[in-house]
């Protein structure tokens, strides 16, 4: 595969809402009433590592909920110790921590849940063994979480339950089935009339086409997708479509429209201040013209990729880029050149 080539590890996971983690103030009024100083102070715990979490600060969130749960297990109240695990498997998700999400969503299935939560936590738990590159049990798992939200009148949940289990297919290399899930959950999501998510799933399905060297269809579906995204200002998700387009046009060997849609991205990146993003759109840019046969263009491009290296200092790409220059010079000849970059 191209040197641009999208990391397929990139998380395309989509979930709708979080967690209801609300707890009932009749309750903890009752704790306060009755004096059980140790169910107060894990209810205490509890909420402040839900406000950690609303903030955004999800390792002082877990370090509150993990300190909540400690104190509630010998106690019993197994509705709020529900809540406390389901908050534990999101958070942990959050956190790139996907042992934990398996081992705090499993013990939360352990309890009486209602359907809609129980849902929630079979989908973390399978997108947390997808992204362990255990496939096999994150399709059981993902499977059941799709076979419940069926059962739900919850559309958007469907759309995100068919796209998860297609990530699960497509990793696990079954392309046919991802892009037939795909496929489900963007008829579901275009009934909607919403766009929610559309562009992600046809993002997906671009990548799941591609990996089948299918490249046509796989432009088209990102040439939506970046429509959609276009339409929604949605950046950082243009900046990952047009790269996945170039890579695509690429395996057809159209170099011009490589080039156009780098030049997309490098244009983003900038708007954006993505100085790494920046760094590798110069970097394939100059890759591309290579590839075009078009030296003296390379070169323009590596010697902006130089000066961007110098200045952030960032010495691994400016090896890369003396390295990319000195072969440029070789390649057309001019050697003296080629030896001042050494």
């Amino acid at each position: 595969m191209w040197k641009g080539g999208w990391n397929p590890s990139s998380n395309n996971t989509m979930s709708v809402g979080t967690y209801d983690t609300n707890w009932h103030s009749g309750s903890h009024n009752l704790h306060l009433k009755l004096g059980d100083e140790e169910l107060v102070t894990a209810y205490r715990l509890f909420e402040k590592g839900i406000e950690q979490q609303q903030e955004g600060n999800l390792g002082d969130a877990m370090t509150f909920l993990q300190k909540s749960y400690q104190r509630l297990q010998a106690k019993g109240e197994p509705a709020l110790q529900a809540k406390i695990l389901c908050s534990l498997t999101l958070v942990s998700y959050n956190c790139g921590d996907y042992k934990s999400t398996i081992s705090y969503g499993k013990e939360c299935l352990s309890l009486e849940l209602q359907p809609k939560i129980k849902q929630q936590v079979l989908s973390y738990i399978g997108n947390a063994y997808r992204h362990l590159a255990d496939y096999e049990p994150a399709i059981e798992i993902l499977n059941q979480c799709l076979q419940i939200v069926k059962q739900l009148d919850d559309q958007k949940s469907l759309v995100a339950a068919l796209n998860n289990l297609g990530l699960a297919y497509r990793f696990s290399e079954n392309f046919p089935l991802a892009i037939e899930c795909y496929e489900q959950s963007l008829v579901i999501t275009q009934e909607l009339q919403e766009q929610w998510g559309e562009e992600q799933i046809l993002k997906n399905l671009g990548n799941a086409y591609y990996a089948t060297n299918d490249f046509e269809t796989a432009i088209t579906c990102y040439q939506k997708s970046i429509e959609i995204a276009s339409r929604l200002n949605k950046s950082r998700i243009l900046i990952q479509l047009f790269k996945n387009i170039a890579t695509a046009y690429y395996g057809l060997g159209d170099y011009a429209q490589v080039i156009f849609y780098y030049e997309q991205r490098l244009k983003l990146a900038q708007e954006i201040e993505d100085r790494r993003t920046e760094e590798q759109c110069l970097k394939h840019l100059g890759i591309a013209y290579e590839a075009d046969g078009n030296y003296r263009k390379a070169i323009i491009y590596y010697e902006q990729r130089l000066e961007l290296a110098r200045k952030t200092e960032d010495s691994r790409s400016e090896k890369q880029t003396l390295a990319s220059l000195r072969a440029a010079y070789y390649a057309l000849g001019e050697y003296t050149k080629a030896l001042a970059y050494d």
